[in-house]
């Protein structure tokens, strides 16, 4: 099977401090100002009850020191008549001043931060997805949503991730510094303009909910009626209801695991062929390549797909699927040519039917 093998690269990990440090730095300086303000109350308060003697209680020594921290400057309820103790109650206003000042500023920075940094991280992401064309939204980023993104990467297709799991993209993004997503629900509208689903070419809704894989199948018909679907279905029984809400293909985990586990055990040489083809660590896949409208019809010997390495098995025309058509066979817009090549090979014979 070495014909199918590539030598996997490993993807390198970002060394990058994530936002959750930061904001725990933040809150290590706003508890470490906390019990300096706490340390000077209490020095403070013990320090009143000696310079105001036996005629000071601790509700005037406390309420002296809380003044003095704050620098609001009320009426003095233990007299400061002494060189000492000015002296006193001026280092205990200066630090207690530099203590509640760096607190209420880290305090700002600490709820400023969430907002200001989520705000220029999707302004950078929705600038980069702007430039995308013919791309993918891969609408869950759970195990499947996951799984769907290594293919893409193989075969070298961009895509966006778009799930309502901050946590579950951010460590994704550890893995993958590239990785483009949004954090929100696939069925708002925003969301999906956001990630210019007027340029995708498909969109893959598979969250482990069949209503809300509904809804975005619904909102990505209304929004690009010609986006490929592809739906997940985690009951079989709503099959039906996703295709009519605009599912083009509706894949049941339940259902296709079984179709497998039954072709491992009736026909495992041809499921293994597959599996080398469809797997990440193969040179060799099957793929489809759609011929745009305005194609010049041609014949397959004119196409000459040998000379781009590329394995002609089959052409499906609306619907009828031709196999293993002969040299005079004739390729017209629309036909869609189903063939078994290396991405790069693809990547190619799009560039040239394409333009």
């Amino acid at each position: 099977m070495g014909f199918f093998q590539r030598k996997r690269t490993p993807r390198s990990t970002p060394r990058r401090i994530s936002r959750s440090r930061v904001l725990d730095r933040i809150r290590s300086r706003i508890v470490a100002a906390g019990l300096l303000l706490l340390l000077l109350l209490l020095i403070g308060t013990v320090g009143f009850l000696v310079i105001g003697g036996e005629s000071t209680s601790w509700s005037d020594a406390v309420y002296m020191t809380l003044i003095t921290l704050s620098t609001v400057g009320y009426n003095e309820v233990v007299p400061i008549v002494g060189e000492w103790d000015r002296m006193f109650t001026g280092v205990i206003s200066l630090i207690g001043f530099g203590a509640v000042t760096f607190m209420f500023t880290t305090l700002s920075v600490f709820f400023l931060e969430g907002d200001l940094d989520v705000t220029l991280r999707r302004r950078r992401m929705e600038k980069k997805i702007s430039k995308l064309k013919a791309h993918y939204l891969i609408c869950g980023f759970g195990r499947v949503g996951r799984n769907i993104a290594e293919e893409l990467d193989a075969t070298h297709r961009s895509y966006v991730a778009i799930d309502m799991d901050e946590e579950r993209l951010m460590a994704a993004r550890e893995r993958q510094s590239d990785l483009l997503y949004l954090v929100g629900d696939a069925s708002d509208d925003d969301i999906v303009l956001a990630a210019d689903i007027k340029n995708a070419a498909g969109v893959f809704a598979v969250t482990d909910d069949d209503s809300r894989n509904m809804m975005i199948a619904l909102t990505a018909k209304q929004l690009n009626p010609s986006v490929r679907v592809v739906a997940r279905c985690m009951e079989v029984r709503n099959s039906l209801k996703l295709r009519k809400a605009g599912a083009d293909v509706v894949i049941s985990p339940d259902f296709t695991g079984g179709l497998r586990i039954a072709s491992a055990m009736l026909r495992p040489g041809a499921l293994r062929l597959m599996d080398d083809m469809l797997r990440s660590d193969a040179v060799h896949r099957l793929e489809d390549i759609a011929l745009p409208a305005g194609f010049a019809s041609t014949t397959v010997r004119e196409l000459d797909l040998a000379g781009f390495d590329v394995v002609l098995l089959g052409v499906r025309d609306h619907g009828r699927f031709d196999f293993n058509p002969g040299p005079d066979a004739v390729l017209s817009a629309g036909d869609v040519l189903v063939v078994m090549c290396a991405p790069e090979a693809r990547k190619a014979l799009e560039r040239a039917i394409y333009g």
